[in-house]
Parts: C-alpha cells; structure tokens; sequence
C-alpha cells in the first residue's frame, strides 16, 4: 500500500511579546528587537498539521480529516486564537513564544490524540515569510 501524507491548515490570531526571563531587558531588546515591545504584538498564523499513512482500503482515507479538524480545534485553535500566548496559555509561561516554540506546542497537543505514528509533521507560518517545521523528537 502507498504511504500518503495528508494535511489539514487552520489559522488562528495572537499577541505576543518576543522575551526571555533568562535574559536581561538589554539582552532581550538586542535579540529580539522590535518583538521586544512590551505592549506586545499580533499575527495572524497559519497551522498546517501533516499526518501519514496507508490508504484505508474501505474509507479510501489515510485519516479521518473530520478527526483532525476537531482535535486542531480542541486542543490547539481554542487555546490559542484571539489570546496573548504569553498570558494566557500556560505552555509559555517560562519560554518565549517564538514560532518555534509555537510548532512545538502544536505537535505536544496532538501527538496524544492522533498518535506519533501518524503525526508526521507541524508547520507554523508566523508571517509570508517566517515559518518553523517540527518533525517531533
């Protein structure tokens, strides 16, 4: 059977401040610049979640795109969308909230419900040309 990758993208919005408490504010400011702002600052994301797999010889699907398209919505959209990551979820209470750290997130809030053998990979598109990819461990 042909392994086929499927991918779900949903989007969401959030504030942020680019920070780290193992920094100082100087530090803070020459690294992360203008992200820095300690009023913060929004983006509107883009999530793609890739899973993988075989085709169901009888669904003709290698996953239920319903499935993911609720399990991105519980465990990832409501906790994020239209919050500041900073404030309000709890994953980036002692880590800044880059786009890296964001793609994490994601793939630590899936990887139960869908399973690490078919997540296959975490896109998180922060701006046209800003993204990071996660693959998992």
């Amino acid at each position: 059977m042909p392994l086929v990758y499927l991918t779900r993208a949903e989007t969401f919005s959030s504030a942020h401040r680019l920070h780290s408490n193992n920094l100082t504010d100087e530090e803070n400011k020459a690294i992360y610049d203008k992200c820095n702002n300690k009023f913060g600052h929004g983006h509107n994301y883009t999530i793609k979640v890739t899973v993988k797999g075989q085709i169901d010889p009888i669904t003709g699907m290698v996953c239920n795109m319903t499935s993911l398209k609720t399990a991105l919505k519980e465990k990832v959209l409501d906790l994020v969308d239209h919050k500041n990551l900073d404030l309000e979820v709890p994953f980036f209470k002692d880590k800044p909230s880059t786009v890296e750290n964001i793609c994490v997130f994601v793939w630590t809030q899936l990887k139960d419900v869908i399973g690490e053998d078919v997540l296959y990979k975490v896109k998180v598109e922060e701006t046209m040309k800003n993204s990071a990819t996660y693959k998992g461990n």
